[in-house]
């Protein structure tokens, strides 16, 4: 018997359901234009992030500019992994996800405890020309690829790219804290707070570790965003040699860590680049 069942079928701990949710993206030239102009930021959004044992909780996919966002347009046939954890769980989300775009996940949990859930796209594609390229590179501190591209002639040349989304969100129900945060998962890069942030005290310091493809990411952009009574703060770090970075948490508010990693493809026939965008929410429910 499967995890899902499990908690699903047996127990009830855990009851995801289809939601279909109408409102889409206007129209994909949106998608595009957000890309190009950096409105690229790619997160889960629960309804909230504190939650009474049994409540529903309700998470969106959300793209967008300044961690405002709109509700992605993707479907099932996006997902590579959609996974839930709590306590010592691990278990397949993606049956819980409809076939319509723009479908959100909802599920109540029963016990006490900090969860999480992680979301991998697939591939997908994309090219511009060498000015948009070049400035969105630039943008997200992708310091490896613009030398890169220097030293073998190609700033003046377009990007092809394969792009996929790494995405997590931290919740907690009840008042029972636990590890869960802190487990290392499949995602290609892998934000992890070193300290659970339903824990922390006010305006205390929090380390968060990146990792790519399991080892630490080091040198790389990370961008830390703290939204709070309609207005966005943002600010930027360079992980150490650890894949580290430190700031200080307001316990107020929806944060948000994300970071981007691309690596230069061989023989590939249609692209040149992958790059990979992670990013990690979390809050408070004021």
């Amino acid at each position: 018997m499967n995890v899902l069942n499990f908690l699903y079928g047996e127990v009830h701990y855990f009851y995801p359901y289809l939601n279909n949710v109408k409102k889409l993206l206007a129209t994909a030239s949106f998608f595009v234009v957000s890309v190009v102009l950096s409105a690229h930021e790619f997160w889960l959004q629960p309804d909230k992030f504190i939650y009474k044992r049994g409540e529903e909780i309700n998470i969106r996919f959300h793209v967008g500019e300044n961690f405002e966002g709109e509700n992605w347009s993707g479907d099932t046939s996006r997902v590579q992994h959609l996974n839930f954890y709590y306590s010592d769980i691990k278990d397949d989300l993606s049956p819980a996800m409809g076939i319509e775009k723009g479908d959100s996940i909802q599920f109540s949990l029963v016990d006490e405890g900090t969860a999480m859930v992680t979301f991998n796209s697939k591939n997908s594609f994309i090219e511009l020309d060498s000015a948009k390229f070049n400035a969105y590179l630039q943008e997200d501190g992708l310091k490896e690829t613009i030398k890169y591209r220097k030293d073998h002639n190609e700033t003046d040349s377009g990007g092809h790219e394969y792009y996929q989304r790494s995405v997590k969100t931290i919740i907690q129900v009840g008042t029972v804290y636990d590890s869960t945060f802190k487990q290392q998962t499949e995602l290609p890069i892998d934000i992890i707070p070193q300290v659970n942030p339903y824990t922390i005290r006010n305006k205390k310091e929090m380390a968060v570790k990146i990792f790519f493809q399991q080892e630490p990411l080091r040198n790389t952009l990370i961008k830390i965003w703290h939204r709070k009574k309609n207005e966005t703060i943002k600010e930027e770090y360079t992980t150490n040699k650890d894949g580290e970075v430190s700031f200080d948490v307001e316990t107020n508010g929806k944060w948000m860590v994300s970071c981007v990693k691309m690596v230069r493809l061989k023989d590939d026939p249609k692209a040149e680049w992958q790059s990979y965008w992670g990013s990690c929410t979390w809050g408070y429910n004021k």
